[in-house]
């Protein structure tokens, strides 16, 4: 047997098994895989109007990373995204028809 046989054949023995990550624990993992858990029992799905899908621009603003993350996390905690909470914030603040 040569050297390399050998090498060879201690790595092949000494090889971990790699499975699957375990399930369930990280709450950010369940959160991304969420709708693959609700579509188990099917509801229809209706598309709601895009009230948007008129005419849309793009705002963008400078703001600091630790506002950028408290806009986020309140945002997730209200079931919105960050665009959907931001612009019902303008929407309040600056109504159509507004001075």
């Amino acid at each position: 047997m040569t050297n390399k046989a050998r090498v060879e054949g201690r790595a092949a023995r000494c090889r971990a098994a790699i499975g699957r990550r375990p399930d369930g624990g990280d709450p950010v993992v369940d959160w991304v895989h969420h709708d693959e858990a609700v579509t188990a029992s099917p509801a229809p799905v209706v598309a709601a109007p895009n009230p948007l899908a008129i005419h849309t621009a793009r705002l963008t603003l400078d703001v600091t990373p630790a506002l950028r993350g408290r806009i986020k996390v309140t945002a997730f905690r209200r079931g919105l995204t960050a665009a959907e909470m931001l612009r019902e914030l303008l929407e309040r603040e600056y109504p159509e028809g507004a001075p």
